[in-house]
C-alpha cells in the first residue's frame, strides 16, 4: 500500500490531538500517585491517592515536623516548581503545535513540515522532563517520610504510580510520533514543489 501525503499528515493530526487530550488529562486527574497504608494503628484511609497539584501539600506533610528546611526538602520544592511549569506549558505548545503543523500541512511547505515536526519533538522533551521530575520527587518524598517514620513502618506502606502517569507518558510518546509524522510527511512532498515554494515571488 502507497504512502501518501494526505494519510501521513492525517495520522499526524489525530496523533497530536490524542497526546494533548492525554496529556490535559493527566494535568486535570489525581491518580498520578498511589498509597495503599496497612498499618493497623494508622487513622488515615487505606488507600489514597495524590495528583499532580498535591505534591505542594504532600512536600508539607512531609516536613512539617521541622521549623526549618533542609537541604533535600528544598530541593523537592524547587522540583516542584519546575514541573508545575514543564507540564502546563508542554500543553500550551501542544496548541501552538497544532495550529503550526495544520498551517504548513495545508501549504505543503518542506520547510514548514520539519519546523513544525521539530517543535513537536520539543514538546515531548518538555513533557518527558516533567514526568521525569515528578518521578524524582515522588522518591525524595517517600525516602523523606522514611526517615521520618522509620523503615519499618514504611514496610507496611507500598506506592505506586497511576493512570495519570500513564497518560503522561502515552502523551510524550504520541509526541514523538507526531513529530516523526511530520518529518515523513515533509519527504513526501512533492520535489518540484518544493522548489516552487523556495523560490522567489
Amino acid at each position: 500500500m502507497k504512502i501518501t501525503f494526505g494519510s501521513v499528515v492525517v495520522g499526524a493530526g489525530l496523533t497530536g490531538v490524542l497526546s494533548f487530550s492525554c496529556l490535559t488529562l493527566a494535568i486535570g486527574s489525581e491518580y498520578w500517585y498511589i498509597i495503599e497504608d496497612k498499618r493497623t494503628n494508622h487513622t488515615d484511609p487505606p488507600h489514597m491517592h495524590s495528583g499532580l497539584w498535591g505534591v505542594t501539600d504532600d512536600a508539607q506533610s512531609h516536613t512539617e515536623a521541622s521549623s526549618r528546611y533542609s537541604e533535600s526538602e528544598k530541593q523537592m520544592e524547587i522540583m516542584h516548581s519546575a514541573i508545575a511549569v514543564l507540564l502546563p506549558l508542554s500543553v500550551v505548545m501542544l496548541v501552538f503545535g497544532g495550529i503550526c503543523g495544520l498551517v504548513s500541512s495545508l501549504a505543503r511547505s518542506r520547510t514548514l513540515l520539519i519546523g513544525s515536526a521539530s517543535y513537536f519533538l520539543l514538546c515531548s522533551l518538555l513533557t518527558l522532563s516533567g514526568v521525569s521530575l515528578y518521578i524524582r520527587y515522588s522518591q525524595k518524598a517517600l525516602e523523606e517520610t522514611e526517615r521520618r517514620v522509620g523503615r519499618e513502618q514504611m514496610a507496611q506502606v507500598h506506592t505506586s504510580f497511576g493512570w495519570s502517569m500513564d497518560m503522561a507518558w502515552l502523551s510524550c510518546v504520541l509526541e514523538v510520533i507526531t513529530g516523526l509524522l511530520l518529518l515523513l510527511a515533509a519527504r513526501l512532498v512533492p520535489l518540484n514543489q518544493y522548489e516552487d515554494s523556495m523560490a522567489p515571488i
